[in-house]
């Protein structure tokens, strides 16, 4: 029984974490010019908020969802803000690829980085409800001790689907040459900016429009 939560949980880890948006392009991006694990370890700071979502859906802790949503369109406007100026900057600044010896001292920051945006979008609570709901995870099953394995899976499925992206992108990284990398670094910036004034405009239609 505890084995087919887990499973289900990785699916709906993957579920998830598969439509990538924002945090994919910056988890391509970081791994095209740092390297694999630059790009996992963005990849994890997702999947890490992904499963903080999922104890809060699985557990039931109410006061904490309640909360965030609350809060949320303050927290949708904190990512926008985010997405804005990593885009902006992605947009201006030069191309470098870091060789890959040695350790990238900024790999807590892609890390943070990623878990703060992931996290300021509350309403994947709501997701992970129907979905918890859909695989099975309601009346006497919803257990404790079932929703620790649940939760477990979830950030295995999201690991799992972080960790191909940014091997999968890898693979094409020598491949690229300073043109393309320029391209790239303006294209991701310019998709990151999207994102930011999107949600900005959902944002003011929502209460002004």
């Amino acid at each position: 029984m505890l084995l087919a939560f887990l499973l289900k949980g990785i699916i709906v880890g993957m579920i998830i974490a598969i439509p990538t948006g924002p945090v994919g392009v910056l988890c391509v991006r970081r791994t095209i010019l740092s390297g694999k694990l630059a790009g996992f370890m963005s990849g994890m700071g997702a999947a890490t908020a992904d499963a903080v979502f999922g104890v809060i859906a699985g557990f039931g802790l109410t006061v904490i969802s309640d909360w965030l949503l609350g809060y949320q369109d303050w927290l949708r406007i904190i990512g926008a803000g985010f997405l804005l100026y990593m885009g902006s900057a992605a947009i201006w600044t030069e191309p470098h690829v870091r060789p890959p010896s040695g350790l990238d001292p900024d790999l807590w920051r892609y890390y943070v980085s990623t878990f703060l945006l992931t996290i300021t979008n509350p309403i994947t609570i709501l997701a992970f409800v129907a979905i918890f709901a859909a695989v099975g995870f309601t009346g006497r099953e919803a257990t404790l001790g079932a929703a620790a394995i649940m939760v477990l899976g979830v950030w295995l499925g999201s690991l799992l689907w972080w960790l191909a992206l940014s091997f999968g992108a890898g693979l094409f990284r020598k491949s690229l040459d300073y043109r393309h990398l320029t391209w790239m670094n303006r294209g991701s910036g310019g998709i990151l900016v999207l994102c930011g004034v999107a949600l900005i405009g959902t944002l003011l239609r929502e209460h002004f429009g």
